[in-house]
């Protein structure tokens, strides 16, 4: 399938990356990492997850390779943030956000990926939570930070939910692209209720 900048799936899939990427450079700038640091954890956490869920499929060469868009919207947008972090109030409060948003994104644009080649729904949801998920615990284990979906607020719940969300919304009778708006939506103020309220799951083995 050709790329097409005007289809909505790439179009999320583009933001994502970029926001990825974004958290993964204001991860490096925590760390005090140089340009070149940033655009290496940036650009592993913008592409990872998408890596992961092409090589799973066996859609190789992995879309990055196939359309080098990819990897230079990375590249600038690390380049960017390098820049503009200094000027932060919090970094790691800009780093949750941008990260918040881009497991929403992923969940969906994974979910849909998979289903266009030809999973079963239930192949599709795992592809969307290892897209959304995988990126940024690239960018955690290359920066040596704590691992953000070890937090006890919902994390990996949210992306399951924006999957399981735009599964059910594909099987309606709506306008073209509701399906992955609406995953993206349920995904992200789910985990942004998570962050806000420090909404968690019951857990038998972790003493409040």
């Amino acid at each position: 399938m050709l790329f097409e900048i005007t289809d909505v799936v790439n179009i999320m899939g583009l933001s994502a990356v970029a926001v990825f990427a974004i958290s993964g450079a204001l991860d490096a700038a925590r760390q005090k990492m140089d340009i070149l640091g940033f655009m290496l954890i940036g650009t592993a956490t913008g592409l990872g997850g998408g890596t992961l869920r092409d090589l799973l499929l066996g859609n190789v060469p992995v879309f990055w390779i196939r359309e080098p868009i990819w990897i230079i919207v990375c590249l600038v947008s690390t380049a960017i943030t390098y820049f503009i972090a200094p000027k932060l109030a919090s970094i790691t409060r800009a780093l949750i956000w941008m990260d918040a948003v881009g497991i929403a994104l992923f969940a969906v644009v994974g979910t849909e990926i998979a289903l266009e080649f030809g999973t079963s729904p239930l192949i599709a949801i795992c592809m969307g939570v290892m897209t959304a998920s995988f990126g940024g615990i690239a960018r955690d284990v290359l920066s040596g930070s704590n691992l953000t979906l070890m937090n006890e607020e919902l994390y990996i719940t949210t992306t399951v939910a924006g999957s399981v969300m735009y599964l059910w919304l594909n099987t309606l009778s709506l306008p073209a692209n509701y399906d992955l708006i609406g995953g993206f939506f349920i995904a992200f103020i789910l985990r942004a209720l998570a962050i806000r309220f420090h909404i968690k799951l019951p857990n038998h083995y972790r003493k409040d």
